[in-house]
């Protein structure tokens, strides 16, 4: 028997200000609402206080954003899949965005360990103008202590109802997929950014957001390990999409903190404000 954990986040407007209630059961829960940006947008942290999942643990969590809400979700650390001997880790996340809604849903990276056995599905669901901006980063193994991803299971499932699907597993006995130039090319870490919304984005505005994902780099001072290879295409009229490879995390994570902020200041006109989890 596992661990088993649940967290609803509502979020709604008063006023001007979001307002963030939590119901939580098990160990999964929300720190304090937070407004380093002023009331319109409330910023939270996700916190596991067992810092892991294993056999059996499954996480719920499910939120939902009211008409006009404005919220930011993040974590303090990794999401930690362990070694697991028999059954699978679950983390199912589903988010309802109502018209007029947005949500920056900026996690922290997943991490899986050699021989995981481990599941990690969010599903997003837009009414016609919500927006959202997310981002996925999956780190396999730990390379940097000789531990690789060479045994295990870790199925990931990412989907916005109606306008995006994505879903594999990635199996670490699967040396074609891991290891070929037409796979991840020995690559252990990768990531997705999205924008998206529930009404189409017009052309000119989907241009400019891919001419803006293109011409950033990641920091220099990083090092020359810092080498991240990316993409960015628009799949569909609702969405544009970062595909990011590296061989760790920081300097994956780095870009994607890049263009996130560039696209905050071309698509609605807002500075960005990093958590200030991130800089602590």
């Amino acid at each position: 028997m596992g661990w088993a954990g649940h967290l609803s986040l509502d979020y709604y407007r008063a006023g001007q200000r979001t307002v963030g209630h939590d119901v939580h059961q098990g160990p999964l829960r929300v720190l304090q609402r937070l407004y380093p940006e002023g009331e319109q947008v409330c910023h939270q942290v996700l916190v596991h206080p067992p810092g892991g999942l294993v056999a059996g643990d499954t996480l719920d969590l499910r939120v939902h954003l009211r008409q006009g809400a404005h919220a930011l979700i993040t974590t303090p650390g990794a999401t930690r899949f362990y070694r697991s001997e028999s059954d699978w880790a679950v983390q199912d996340t589903r988010i309802h965005l109502e018209n007029g809604a947005r949500l920056e849903w900026l996690p922290l990276e997943t991490l899986a360990y050699p021989h995981c056995k481990g599941r990690n599905q969010v599903t997003f669901s837009l009414a016609s103008g919500a927006q959202l901006m997310g981002w996925d980063v999956l780190a396999l193994g730990l390379p940097a202590s000789g531990h690789l991803f060479d045994a295990g299971q870790f199925v990931q499932h990412v989907e916005i109802e109606g306008i995006w699907l994505e879903r594999g597993c990635l199996d670490g006995t699967d040396t074609r997929l891991l290891h070929s130039p037409v796979g991840l090319n020995g690559h252990s870490v990768m990531a997705t950014l999205w924008l998206a919304q529930g009404d189409e984005l017009n052309r000119s505005r989907k241009d400019s957001l891919l001419d803006l994902a293109r011409s950033v780099s990641v920091d220099p001072a990083l090092g020359a390990a810092s080498a991240v290879k990316f993409g960015v295409t628009a799949p569909n009229p609702h969405m544009v999409v970062l595909r990011a490879l590296g061989s760790r995390v920081e300097p994956v994570i780095s870009l994607l903190q890049s263009v996130w902020a560039a696209w905050r200041v071309a698509h609605w006109q807002m500075q960005p404000c990093a958590p200030r989890i991130w800089k602590m």
